[in-house]
């Protein structure tokens, strides 16, 4: 399998750009049409959502707007051919036996392409909004999603109804057709970057999508994730994300860069995104997070990936080099943008032995 390129967050307002320049993405459902018919088209492999249940507060329109991930996965899924489209599921919030099923529509909808990222949660408001409590020890988070997903993998695998009696869960007699597409399994993602995050993707994903502060830290992360999962006799891919700005010259991506995540960048945001990261998420180290509001403001603390066509090429194949099996890219305005780096920057990373010229999953 060739290293994977991914579209994240096209479904929310503003995509990871914490920004107000007028031309930031919309993420209207007739725009996430229209990319994902082009990513399909150009050989991005992957489409993957962010869940989002509020907003940032009522002076921002930072994720304002987000389209809910399993109905926009299921939407996008029915209008293209290809290209694999994930859903991301809170396991708070979603019961397990109505998620299995869901998920298992959307994969038949598709004939197979549905992906599952399963998240734990970590936005206090989201859980307040819900009449839920955040539990303040991220242990307990992920002992839920853990036991959310052995329910689910048991509806995938069973022929037969069951009970299941759990710390979170007290089922009786259940039951759950139709299967996957493919048989019992969908394609697993657990977006996780906290020590508990990574372990629980190291039992349970097939790939692991973690924040790292870039290739040069990437390669002792992705050594320990996998080798962790050895740990359980599993092998995992690791994926990151990544933020493009890429112009003709580096000069133009650079002052293209400067316009929107500086001259424009919506700070009462980004600082609140960033307290809430540090209170509840532990995606982001203390160091990060000390050093990373432009970061924030470009691409929510995503890898920058800046310049001409070859420094954007380049930049990509240094984390194929330090290990990493793909990444998610994020773009101020994915619509327009996705067809120039389609053009310019696919090519050169094909050149490189990065990907080898056609869509791989």
């Amino acid at each position: 399998m060739g290293f994977q390129l991914g579209l994240f967050s096209a479904n929310t307002e503003s995509g990871l750009a914490i920004t107000t320049a007028p031309e930031r993405w919309s993420a209207t459902w007739e725009d996430n049409l229209r990319l994902a018919r082009l990513a399909d088209d150009v050989g991005i492999d992957f489409l993957l959502p962010v869940a989002r249940w509020t907003d940032w507060g009522r002076d921002t329109h930072f994720h304002r707007s987000v389209l809910d991930p399993l109905v926009w996965a299921t939407g996008l899924l029915a209008h293209t051919r290809g290209i694999r489209v994930f859903s991301t599921v809170h396991t708070a919030f979603h019961h397990p036996v109505v998620a299995a099923k869901q998920l298992a529509t959307a994969d038949h909808v598709s004939s197979g392409r549905i992906g599952l990222n399963i998240v734990a949660g970590w936005h206090a408001p989201e859980y307040e909004m819900l009449g839920l409590s955040l539990p303040d020890d991220h242990d307990v988070r992920y002992a839920l999603a853990q036991e959310w997903w052995d329910v689910v993998s048991r509806i995938w695998s069973s022929q037969e109804p069951f009970d299941h009696s759990g710390r979170f869960f007290q089922l009786k007699r259940v039951v759950g057709w139709p299967k996957p597409y493919h048989g019992h399994r969908i394609p697993i993602i657990n977006a996780g970057s906290s020590p508990q995050g990574r372990s629980f993707a190291a039992r349970n994903a097939d790939r692991v999508l973690t924040v790292v502060a870039g290739p040069e830290d990437g390669t002792e992360v992705v050594a320990g994730i996998r080798a962790e999962a050895r740990t359980y006799g599993r092998n995992v891919g690791v994926l990151t994300i990544g933020h493009v700005v890429c112009r003709p010259t580096r000069a133009e991506a650079e002052d293209y860069l400067h316009y929107y995540a500086d001259e424009h960048a919506d700070w009462p945001a980004v600082d609140e995104v960033m307290r809430l990261q540090g209170l509840h998420a532990q995606s982001f180290t203390p160091q990060m997070l000390a050093t990373f509001r432009h970061r924030f403001a470009a691409g929510h603390g995503s890898c920058p990936l800046i310049g001409a066509p070859d420094d954007v090429a380049n930049a990509i194949a240094a984390f194929a080099k330090a290990g990493f099996d793909g990444i998610a890219l994020s773009f101020l305005n994915y619509g327009d943008e996705l067809g120039y780096f389609a053009q310019e920057v696919i090519p050169r990373l094909d050149a490189l032995g990065i990907r080898d010229g056609r869509r791989s999953r």
